[in-house]
């Protein structure tokens, strides 16, 4: 009689939340960009520089910047409400960089702080875009967060 063959291995089963993909790095310009601190919830619009929707000076922003002329959305410039500056007590400055997420695919993305909304207006931001682009904007539920450089 031929010998009997022993128990064979059984495979290794390794649980799926063990396997880690692998991790390719990042570029250097998005890992300068990671958010960092707290994610704020806000309601986000869209303005122009344009006298109706701004103070006399459309063109000068609260920090003192210069729009420049024949500028668009892709200039990634903002206003923020009062309560979110620290002027008045909030978490950002002017000059700030923050990442805002929710408002659509095209608008999504990394933006300047460089101006301030009416004091009427609450937990908002106000996105700068050109008024041929025609954007109507008025999006609750916005995340907002500082990016570290």
């Amino acid at each position: 009689m031929p010998p009997r063959p022993g128990p064979t291995a059984a495979p290794v089963l390794v649980p799926h939340a063990a396997v880690q993909p692998e991790r390719r790095p990042r570029p250097a310009g998005l890992q300068a960009l990671a958010a960092r601190g707290p994610v704020y919830t806000v309601t986000a619009t869209a303005y122009s520089a344009v006298a109706g929707q701004t103070d006399d000076e459309p063109f000068v922003t609260a920090d003192n910047s210069n729009i420049p002329a024949g500028y668009s959305s892709r200039i990634r410039w903002l206003a923020l409400s009062h309560d979110l500056l620290t002027r008045w007590g909030g978490p950002f400055e002017y000059g700030d960089t923050v990442r805002v997420a929710g408002i659509s695919p095209t608008l999504d993305g990394v933006y300047t702080v460089h101006d301030t909304m009416n004091r009427r207006h609450h937990h908002c931001l106000d996105v700068l875009a050109c008024p041929r682009e025609r954007f109507d904007v008025f999006q609750p539920g916005v995340k907002i967060r500082l990016v570290s450089l």
